[in-house]
């Protein structure tokens, strides 16, 4: 089998030649014989286009470096998927400036960068803390400016772009569905990407919702809760300009050929922040109605989860995922037999152990725990091996080839 037919099985509940192995690069620094050069850089460290328009990497990453990826794993054994991120849209009346506050203005200790927006429907401000620390070689970096969609901004901002009710309309000119151009962008990523990956039988997964995710990259996370609680019309409101868009998102990638599964992140939509209540209410809908947008282009649908899917999970299947990203019985202390009789009959799982375990675990424990993941899950024909969530720059060379080594030795 090749890895897309390998992976195509396991979506589908189908006989495989053995269990997929695939991983995720946050920064994995590569092993001497397996690093190259691209217009005279050296590709220390290995990412993913899934991360493109929302992280800043400290070093190039080109679609060609995906696809030399690709072709690493492959040499291992492993399978790989190709990541296209869908882009999306702002209202080209809509104007912003950049400014910096010297520290000691606005907070202590720290610059703060302010991104003052412009739009038909009044003026935002965003303004984050300029930590500027270093988090070693490898790892994302804070930008020199406030992105609208950044990770950096959550726990950093000192005023969030979504800071009150009357914050809520405007928004529905900063994210906007894919415009002309960014429908051309996407046309042409895809056909570079689908070129390569039916060459060498990959498959190639679009990156195309946010949901609640978008919610606490707007409001913060202590603000996406107190809004759902104190301001459930704001909330509303703002979910569905996050939904429409979401929507267009995901029919672009699921229309598009050489697509083969549509994603949506879901980092900020579990029991971590959401109660099951207030997940019915609001996140549900949404994740179904993505669902069948996707299921009408006959696509699958992946999801993330990393923390409460023995709460959830049944609830993802019941909307309609396909993938479940992910399934981790060291931080969320998921019991494999629970996943086994509840989701494994309705959904792919994905995960069997954790990036920590490749980190620190690996001269012990490690294999057993693979093991474990294979008998449980293996039977069901719809299990991908995967340590939850991705493979880190502090991840040793040695842990990933004691991964591999065990997971060879069980298949």
């Amino acid at each position: 089998m090749t890895s897309k037919q390998r992976l195509l099985a396991a979506w589908n509940g189908k006989p495989v030649d053995h269990v997929p192995l695939t991983t995720w690069c946050f920064g994995l620094k590569a092993p001497p014989h397996l690093k190259w050069t691209r217009d005279g850089i050296d590709r220390t460290f290995w990412y993913s286009l899934r991360m493109e328009h929302l992280h800043t990497l400290p070093q190039p990453w080109t679609v060609e470096d995906d696809f030399q990826r690709v072709r690493s794993w492959q040499s291992l054994g492993l399978d790989d998927v190709l990541d296209v991120s869908v882009p999306w849209s702002a209202d080209p009346s809509t104007t912003w400036k950049d400014t910096e506050v010297p520290a000691g203005k606005m907070v202590p200790q720290y610059p703060v960068m302010i991104r003052d927006y412009q739009t038909p429907s009044g003026g935002l401000r965003h303004a984050v803390r300029k930590t500027g620390e270093d988090g070693g070689a490898g790892w994302v970096i804070q930008p020199n400016c406030v992105p609208l969609i950044e990770d950096f901004n959550i726990p950093r901002g000192v005023k969030h772009i979504v800071s009150s009710p009357s914050d809520v309309k405007a928004i529905g000119h900063l994210y906007m569905p894919p415009d002309a151009k960014a429908r051309t962008w996407f046309a042409e990523r895809i056909a570079k990407v689908k070129a390569f990956a039916d060459q060498n039988g990959v498959a190639v997964q679009a990156w195309a919702c946010f949901g609640m995710d978008a919610m606490v990259w707007l409001t913060g996370t202590e603000g996406a809760i107190l809004l759902a609680m104190d301001e459930p019309h704001a909330f509303r409101q703002l979910l569905d300009i996050i939904l429409k868009t979401d929507l267009a998102r995901a029919e672009l990638a699921a229309s598009t050929p050489g697509v083969d599964i549509v994603s949506q992140r879901g980092w900020y939509s579990s029991t971590d922040l959401w109660s099951p209540a207030l997940f019915n209410e609001y996140t549900f809908p949404c994740i179904k109605a993505v669902a069948d947008t996707i299921h009408r282009h006959g696509k699958k649908f992946g999801y993330v989860m990393t923390t409460g899917v023995e709460k959830l999970g049944e609830r993802l299947a019941d909307a309609g995922v396909d993938v479940l990203y992910f399934v981790d019985p060291v931080q969320d202390k998921v019991r494999l037999e629970w996943v086994r009789e509840h989701l494994a009959s309705r959904l792919t799982v994905v995960g069997g152990t954790n990036a920590l375990s490749v980190q620190t675990g690996w001269k012990n424990g490690l294999g057993d725990e693979i093991k474990r993941a294979i008998d449980c899950l293996a039977p069901t024909n719809r299990f991908i091996l995967h340590p939850v969530d991705a493979l880190f720059p502090d991840t040793p060379w040695e842990g990933v080839e004691e991964l591999i080594k065990a997971w060879k030795q069980m298949c």
